[in-house]
């Protein structure tokens, strides 16, 4: 009886150190979670989830989950929920996340700058901003970086919009629809970002101002990363790993562009089950400019417009991370 209490006590302290190990290990284990819109201006992040280089440069515990959104706001909830520790996103949904969130998502690093032409019909009679008095601009949504661009442009030309007792219509209208809106006569003009803005020319759009010419000479953020204090405070060594991977991505598309673009072409063919045909890839890239650095000025100058237009209520504070 004795030996069969000593085996059962056995059996059960062995029972219990593997199931405290077991806990133990399991509490070690730490997902990152990586917000990303399926576009070219977010090439760093479609590269590494195609390539699994994030994977190698995170300790072997550590796993990646990676969620695609389809517009800032939803992403900026999602940080806001902790879905999202680290977030490729705009700048102007940046900003907001920032003062609504009283600095707790911040600016880690910038992705991508400029990457947006202004276009028009060829139909239209449009050959400079000025030209857009009467017309009907498209922009992809209320609020975010080629909306806030448009209206600099119109200010900065004495226009403004209707809603502003102006004569300019500005439409919010889904990417995809610009086309068969600007073939249909619904639309004169739009302001688009790549690799929509290579598609409307391939489809017979005529560029009113290139890449260069929207705004800052191309010297502003259409793409930054963003990461939650919390998760900086908790894992620095991840953040740091991520960043050193976002900078070695960086340097490939610009060194190894054409090699890097069909990685990230690939990827967005597995994601969406559609690619881009290789002129439209090829354009469209010529158009972004891939850094991680971002234009202080520029965010201001977006916080400035941004507050002014309502989007946000008051003016950012420590916008960028402390590193």
């Amino acid at each position: 009886m004795k030996n069969s209490n000593k085996l059962t006590s056995a059996l059960f302290l062995a029972a219990l150190t593997a199931a405290l190990a077991s806990g133990t290990a399991a509490a070690k284990e730490t997902t990152v979670n990586i917000g990303y819109f399926n576009n070219v201006t977010h090439a760093q992040a479609l590269y590494m989830k195609a390539a699994g280089t994030l994977e190698e440069a995170f300790p072997d515990d550590v796993t990646v989950n990676w969620t695609a959104f389809n517009a800032g706001p939803a992403e900026v909830e999602a940080l806001f929920a902790e879905d999202i520790d680290i977030g490729y996103i705009g700048p102007v949904p940046a900003i907001t996340a920032n003062v609504r969130s009283e600095g707790d998502v911040t600016v880690l690093c910038g992705a991508a700058q400029a990457g947006a032409i202004l276009v028009k019909s060829p139909d239209a009679e449009i050959e400079s901003v000025a030209d857009l008095d009467g017309k009907t601009v498209a922009i992809p949504q209320l609020g975010n970086t080629q909306h806030l661009c448009l209206l600099k442009l119109l200010s900065d030309n004495g226009l403004a919009p209707v809603d502003q007792g102006g004569t300019v219509t500005v439409a919010a209208v889904e990417n995809a629809d610009v086309l068969n809106m600007m073939d249909q006569g619904n639309i004169d003009a739009a302001l688009v970002p790549e690799p929509w803005g290579a598609t409307l020319l391939d489809g017979g759009a005529q560029i009113v101002l290139d890449y260069d010419e929207v705004y800052r000479d191309g010297d502003y953020p259409v793409t930054v990363v963003v990461v939650r204090s919390e998760f900086l405070e908790e894992h620095p060594d991840l953040v740091d790993a991520f960043l050193e991977t976002h900078t070695e991505t960086t340097s490939l598309l610009l060194e190894q562009t054409d090699e890097a673009a069909a990685v990230v072409n690939e990827e967005l063919n597995t994601a969406t089950g559609k690619s881009l045909e290789p002129s439209i890839l090829t354009d469209a890239f010529g158009r972004i400019i891939f850094s991680d650095e971002v234009s202080e000025e520029a965010m201001q100058d977006f916080a400035d417009i941004s507050l002014e237009q309502g989007f946000i209520l008051e003016s950012y504070e420590n916008l960028f991370t402390e590193r």
